[in-house]
């Protein structure tokens, strides 16, 4: 009886304490704690800000979140590059900081609204976020078909809408780009500004004059160059790198439309055939001559997914191609493409097949690609020749003077300073001469100018955008609910006044108010705040339970109960 007695007591104290000294035990389990990746604070100070203000705002709504500050390129090989593998460091980000920069070939729509979500990219391409959606996919590939613009302007319309209301991404604003030079070593008026590129353009590069016995442009950049590789699309300065020793079939003009440059002219025969032939004369910079051999040897070697994977979308809808003579390449697509010029055309950069050829033929089997390759020389066509590269302090260029557009400045050297205020310094003492990345306070480098007469300011809107991108393989932002609460949280106008000093626009889609045709006219004006947030996730089945954001009843962090 006794015995009884004690087993009864023991078994009561066991419940009490599991029931009223834990009162909020539940089935319902606790989101877990999230890592918010940014760049450091001294290479991307207004990102960086935003990331800590995000993390606070969120803390509101019952989530705790990690701040992890790191490198350049160890944000690119975790983020980028580590998808979905099996092992346990591999594709284990929640939700990072991102930007997509500006380049000539953005001047249409369709390398954001087709390669940065469409479900091909995903295992590969630009689609990093693992975003899978067929009806998306759909609006894409249509809007890529429809040649008449009006029409084409309708699809670009739905699908910046499906992707808001997906809350695919949180997009938060389109930086205004900063740049500057000193115009005591170049004439005022000879950089050329670009529709949503600015003035830091190739255009910019072929006709600034420099003035008082300089030759050489001299910029800088907060990103530690990952390669100089014509396959490779390894980063924003890299690709601005390649843009000048490789030369393109066309060129993205300082008005953003398409207009001939390695091609002497183009023609379509009808809509899924085009012809373009090769300007004569051209040379490689080893001297050899520009074929109609090297230049369906570019378009055919990207064709390979396995080893050229980051171009191989952009060339995907080619079927075949023919060399017509006398200098013109017929190419046939399996059907219309309305961006073929400006994604296409202007975007592959024209490699020599006697060099790169056998380099690549060396990789078959290997179980490497054109991505690892690192070659001392490095050969195009373009209007500036690969000199030097010294990792982690700067690429130095020469003018090509042999080809058909050549400089006016001798060398182009841009330099790797991770540090915004160090830039500035150099700047000031004449070390560099052209701000070409400036992501610190605006006022900083206004005041500079007002005083200083010999710096000329240039403001524009980027083409590109900054946003939250959220990992759709990994729990919980596989949850639109989720998603939708933790982007409408996020004030935008604090985004653009506290982190962006006003150097900014809200940011509702991944088109630019610099696109002003194809940008979805108001999207990017929403309501936004905690008590919309707390409205959704408790429509989604999600609890606040003592500061904590739970998960809805009877799902866990990866299956449901």
């Amino acid at each position: 009886m006794i015995l009884k007695n004690i087993k009864f007591f023991a078994t009561t104290a066991l419940y009490f304490l599991l029931f009223v000294l834990y009162p909020t035990f539940s089935s319902a389990e606790e989101v877990r704690k999230l890592t918010l990746w940014a760049r450091e604070q001294g290479a991307a100070p207004a990102a960086h800000t935003a990331a800590l203000l995000i993390a606070q705002t969120w803390e509101d709504l019952g989530l705790e979140v990690e701040v992890k500050a790191v490198p350049w390129p160890q944000m690119a090989d975790q983020i980028w590059y580590k998808r979905g593998g099996e092992s346990s460091d591999e594709d284990s980000w929640d939700v990072t900081m991102w930007q997509m920069v500006s380049r000539p070939e953005r001047s249409d729509p369709d390398e954001f609204t087709v390669n940065l979500f469409h479900t091909t990219t995903a295992p590969k391409g630009y689609n990093f976020i693992g975003y899978l959606d067929p009806a998306y996919d759909a609006i894409a590939d249509e809007s890529r078909r429809t040649m008449d613009p009006v029409k084409r302007k309708v699809l670009i319309d739905q699908a910046q809408q499906h992707l808001a209301d997906a809350a695919v991404n949180a997009y938060l604003v389109h930086p205004l780009m900063n740049y500057a030079y000193d115009n005591t070593q170049f004439k005022d008026g000879t950089a050329i500004e670009q529709a949503g590129m600015g003035i830091k353009n190739i255009w910019t590069y072929l006709n600034i004059e420099p003035i008082g016995g300089n030759k050489d442009l001299i910029a800088q950049s907060p990103d530690e160059i990952q390669a100089i590789n014509p396959f490779f699309i390894s980063g924003g300065t890299d690709s601005w790198i390649t843009e000048n020793i490789w030369d393109r079939m066309l060129r993205i003009g300082s008005d953003g439309v398409p207009v001939p440059w390695a091609a002497e002219s183009y023609n379509w025969v009808d809509e899924t055939t085009i012809d373009v032939t090769l300007r004569p004369g051209m040379k490689w910079h080893d001297g050899n001559p520009v074929t109609t051999e090297d230049v369906i040897f570019s378009f055919s070697a990207t064709q390979d997914i396995e080893m050229i994977p980051m171009y191989a979308r952009f060339v995907k809808n080619i079927t075949s191609m023919e060399d017509l003579g006398g200098g013109t390449v017929r190419f046939h697509l399996d059907s219309a493409n309305a961006a073929f010029l400006t994604s296409t055309l202007a975007k592959l950069n024209l490699v020599p097949k006697h060099y790169y050829g056998p380099l690549l033929d060396a990789l078959k089997g290997t179980g490497n690609n054109a991505e690892t390759i690192l070659e001392e020389k490095r050969i195009g066509s373009g209007p500036f020749k690969f000199v030097d590269w010294r990792p982690r302090e700067q690429v130095v260029l020469t003018a090509n003077t042999d080809h058909f557009n050549p400089p006016k400045i001798e060398r182009w050297i841009v330099k790797e300073i991770p540090n915004v205020e160090a830039a500035l310094g150099m700047f000031r003492k004449g070390e560099i001469n052209f701000i070409s990345y400036y992501t610190g306070d605006p006022t900083v480098l206004e005041d500079i100018t007002a005083k200083d007469g010999d710096i000329t300011l240039r403001k524009s809107v980027d083409i590109g955008f900054q946003y939250l991108a959220f990992n759709h393989r990994r729990a919980p932002f596989n949850d639109v609910h989720l998603r939708r609460a933790l982007s409408l949280s996020i004030d935008r106008d604090m985004m653009v006044n506290a982190a962006w000093n006003g150097n900014a626009v809200r940011a509702g889609s991944h088109v630019s108010p610099a696109l002003s045709y194809y940008h979805k006219e108001g999207i990017e004006n929403f309501e936004t705040g905690i008590d919309l947030a707390k409205q959704i996730l408790e429509e989604g089945g999600y609890k606040i339970k003592g500061g904590k954001l739970h998960y809805p009843d009877g799902v866990s962090e990866q299956y449901p109960n």
